[in-house]
Order: C-alpha cells, then sequence, then structure tokens
C-alpha cells in the first residue's frame, strides 16, 4: 500500500519507468489482430452502461477487475464470466483495497465518474465527491503500475454554447481532470490516452430517473404508448449518437496505440431531438430552456479514425428494432 504522506519514497512519482504497452508502428499492419489479450484490466464504473459492456467485450481474452460504487451502475450487469472480478468501492479508495494492490494491471479504463450534464447543477457535490476528489489517487494508482491510462474526457468540451454559464459543473469537472492528467504526465513520465464520447446509446442505457438518457427514455414511451414527449428548447439542438459496440471497438483500438488527448468516439451523422421523436412516430411539444442544453458540438475523431476505427451503427436502423 502506498502512504499517501511519502510521496517520494514510495516511487510513484519518480520520472520515467518502464516502456509503456503503446503498440509500434508495424503491428498496424493488416496482419495484426487488433486486440488486447493476455493483460489485466482495471475498469472504473464497470457496472454501468459502457463499462459492463467493455467489460465483457474484453474478458474474453483477459483478466478484469471492476471498480463501482453503484451510483448508477447496476448489479444486474454482472457478467457470470470467470475472468471478470467485482469490487464495489469508491474509486477514491483505489489505493487501499487489498485485492487489487498485488496486481499489475497493464490497462486501466477509467469510466467510474458522474456523467450527466443538465442534472450537475443541481448535484455539484456528486461531482465533486465521484469525478474531482478521487482522480489524483487514480492517478497515483496506474503510475505505480506503469499502466496504460484510459480516460473518459467529456464531449461537451467542443460544444457551442449560447451562455458561459452554460458550462455545467460536470463540464468543468472533466475539463479540471484532463488538466492535471497532462500536468501529470509531464512531470512524471505518464502514459495516457484520453477519448470523448458523443452521446452513446444502446441496451443498458439508464431508462428509469432523472439520470435516464434520451433515447432509452424515448423508447420506453413510445412503448408505454405515451402519446407525447416533451422535448427540451428548442427541439433543433443536434446530437452525434453513438451506438456502444462502436465505443467499444474505438476504446480497445485506443487502449493499444492511443496516445495523448483528441480521441473522439462519435458517429459522423447527427440527429435533432425532435428528429429522432419523428423517427419514432411521437407526437411532441417544446419545453423549457435548461441550463446546460447545448445546441451543437464539433464531431474531432480524426486522431480516432487514423487508428483504423470507424462507425458501423446507426441510430435510425436501432430505433426501427426496437419499435417493431
Amino acid at each position: 500500500m502506498v502512504d499517501s504522506l511519502d510521496l517520494k519514497s514510495s516511487g510513484i512519482f519518480s520520472r520515467g519507468g518502464s516502456s509503456p504497452p503503446e503498440a509500434t508502428r508495424f503491428l498496424m499492419n493488416k496482419k495484426k489482430l487488433n486486440i488486447i489479450q493476455n493483460q489485466n484490466i482495471l475498469i472504473t464504473g464497470g457496472l454501468g452502461f459502457v463499462g459492463s459492456v467493455l467489460a465483457e467485450h474484453l474478458s474474453k481474452k483477459n483478466k478484469i477487475t471492476i471498480i463501482d460504487n453503484l451510483f448508477t451502475g447496476k448489479l444486474k450487469n454482472k457478467s457470470n464470466n470467470k475472468n471478470i472480478t467485482y469490487i464495489i468501492s469508491e474509486t477514491s479508495k483505489i489505493n487501499k483495497i487489498s485485492k487489487i494492490q498485488k496486481v499489475k494491471f497493464q490497462y486501466i479504463f477509467h469510466l467510474g465518474e458522474y456523467s450527466r450534464v443538465e442534472q450537475s447543477y443541481d448535484d455539484i457535490e456528486k461531482v465533486v465527491e465521484f469525478n474531482t476528489k478521487p482522480f489524483f489517487e487514480i492517478l497515483k494508482f496506474a503510475k505505480k503500475n506503469d499502466s496504460k491510462f484510459i480516460y473518459s474526457g467529456s464531449s461537451t468540451r467542443f460544444a457551442s454554447y449560447t451562455n458561459s454559464i452554460d458550462l455545467s459543473p460536470y463540464a468543468w469537472s472533466k475539463i479540471s481532470n484532463i488538466n492535471l492528467l497532462k500536468l501529470f504526465s509531464k512531470w512524471y513520465g505518464f502514459n495516457y490516452a484520453i477519448t470523448y464520447f458523443y452521446n452513446v446509446y444502446g441496451d443498458r442505457e439508464i431508462v428509469n430517473g432523472k439520470y435516464a438518457t434520451v433515447i432509452a427514455k424515448f423508447i420506453k414511451m413510445k412503448k408505454n404508448k405515451i402519446d407525447k414527449l416533451t422535448i427540451t428548447y428548442p427541439g433543433t439542438q443536434k446530437r452525434n449518437f453513438t451506438h456502444v459496440n462502436d465505443v467499444i471497438s474505438a476504446l480497445e483500438l485506443i487502449a493499444l496505440y492511443g496516445k495523448g488527448d483528441g480521441y473522439g468516439i462519435g458517429n459522423n451523422k447527427s440527429y435533432s431531438i425532435i428528429e429522432i421523436a419523428r423517427l419514432l412516430k411521437m407526437k411532441y411539444e417544446i419545453g423549457p430552456k435548461k441550463l446546460g442544453n447545448r445546441m451543437a458540438g464539433t464531431l474531432k475523431t480524426n486522431k480516432t479514425k487514423k487508428l483504423g476505427w470507424d462507425c458501423k451503427f446507426d441510430l435510425k436502423d436501432y430505433l426501427k428494432n426496437k419499435i417493431i
């Protein structure tokens, strides 16, 4: 266990370290299978929507350890795969969890953070508790392991806002963590890649409550034969909805070959919220404006596509299958 008061003697903050698990250029040839295998991988938030799908995918050829506090993660997302170990805990305690201190993790996917924009104005204490406070502890743990650290930033960073107050507590926390991560890398020779999700959808989305996602919520209302949707003003705001399977394939490539910042994971096709209602053949009304609700955002996927990734799924097809 690392004594947080004795940072230098712990060796965590010495510069350099062994060679990172970054693949060399020649491995990107057509004969190479772009998969991670025979590695120990830690996923925070591994009982959540994206994290649980990622864990099941990577567990086919790797040993996975999951840390989740069940804030939005669900026990029903647990897999029976014996390659996955589950630890219910706050990520802030990562350096005190005895079960993982002797495991050497080659990769750490840090997905276990608060991840709602509009709700974060009311939940600022949770944003600080789940995003800001644990981050330094997670960086320490990753440095101690000499792990490749894959962080899920927020595509709100590239959003178009009409007012600076629309930079939500959630968006602020993500930008702050990214700034610390970059400096940490400069100071201590830390190996990382920063990803940006664009409105992920698919099975296991949160359907109920204040944290429900728009696609899951609308589909549920359609199935429940709700007469009319209420859409946040103005309704023409667009999102690059991206299927979770496309996100998972991108994350694996980024873990293998990505380095540094700028790995957006988003579909080229964007849809307005009104268009979603029309695709579902539902009536709608325009509700009040909400803080943090951005009109659009720049899609930044060039670096990810250079790794050989592209989207294979389209929202329109997904919605058709869901309402048949």
